[in-house]
């Protein structure tokens, strides 16, 4: 058996860092600017980074259409659909922590599909995990709701974006190869800017305050979640099970709501922190090896 590198054994905990950070981030990036107009900035300059890197590292491109196809659908799905749908949530009033919170069913949809979609099949220790964690994330979202209810037009983008997100990481597992990062991304978000460009056809303002914050934050969303956080979440996919890698997201939630709580005052009921370590549990056994 290959040793397994380094980086591939930190993926996880690099990828639950910045992606949890993300959603707080996204939603102080939303205070500047509308969710299109940030999400056509974001994927901009990630296209001319991964354009730049291009150039100067002259990786090998897909050999066939149906590769370039498989990368830029997957593309449209995460950057498009579920990143644009997450951003339409934010502005529908959706906090950043209950959002990942709902972002963390997505195990339980993949659990679900996987068999059905891949080869691979879920062991009873995962159902267990996959079940403690719903219900975990179903003690946090009912404890927050005489805090912050939540709108039924922000629901309904949640539940778009989880699809979004579902079908890309079933997609990649089933058609993905072991593309050059820099190729994948320039294709995949290239995809994403053109799958957006309809809602922004329909926009008359594309107002942006230019603030410190507002550079940070899109600094933060281009460098940490789409360049580094995306192409580990792609990485991983393709080296392990698509549902072992999908509960991953059940750890999200906790660390999403440390961070609202600490940079926008996002408040956690003791009962919903209880909900966040059943969450943490079941991940914990979701990911675990063995039946």
């Amino acid at each position: 058996m290959p040793t397994r590198p380094l980086w591939l054994t930190l993926a996880p905990f690099i990828f639950l860092a910045l992606w949890s950070v993300g959603y707080s981030v996204a939603k102080i990036g939303l205070l500047y600017t509308d969710p299109m107009t940030l999400l056509a900035l974001r994927f901009g300059c990630v296209i001319l980074i991964m354009a730049v890197l291009f150039a100067i590292l002259r990786p090998p491109l897909p050999r066939t259409r149906a590769d370039w196809t498989h990368l830029a659908f997957v593309g449209f799905l995460i950057q498009a659909v579920y990143f644009g749908m997450n951003y339409y949530a934010f502005s529908a009033g959706i906090g950043a922590g209950t959002l990942a919170l709902l972002m963390s069913f997505q195990p339980i949809l993949v659990a679900l599909l996987a068999p059905l979609w891949t080869t691979e099949t879920i062991t009873r220790r995962s159902w267990i995990g996959l079940a403690l964690g719903l219900l975990g994330t179903l003690l946090v979202i009912g404890s927050r709701t005489t805090i912050e209810p939540p709108s039924m037009l922000g629901l309904t983008f949640a539940a778009i974006a989880l699809l979004g997100i579902t079908s890309g990481s079933l997609w990649e597992k089933r058609h993905g190869l072991s593309h050059h990062p820099v190729t994948a991304n320039l294709i995949g978000y290239t995809a994403g800017f053109i799958g957006i460009m309809p809602a922004l056809a329909l926009q008359n303002d594309f107002h942006v305050d230019w603030t410190p914050a507002f550079i940070a934050a899109l600094a933060y969303l281009v460098i940490g979640n789409s360049v580094i956080a995306v192409g580990l979440l792609l990485a991983m996919i393709r080296a392990g099970d698509v549902s072992r890698v999908s509960a991953l997201f059940f750890m999200v939630p906790p660390l999403a709501a440390l961070t609202a709580w600490i940079l926008l005052g996002e408040v956690m009921p003791l009962l919903a922190w209880i909900g966040l370590g059943a969450a943490s549990l079941g991940v914990y056994l979701a990911t675990r090896k063995g039946v």
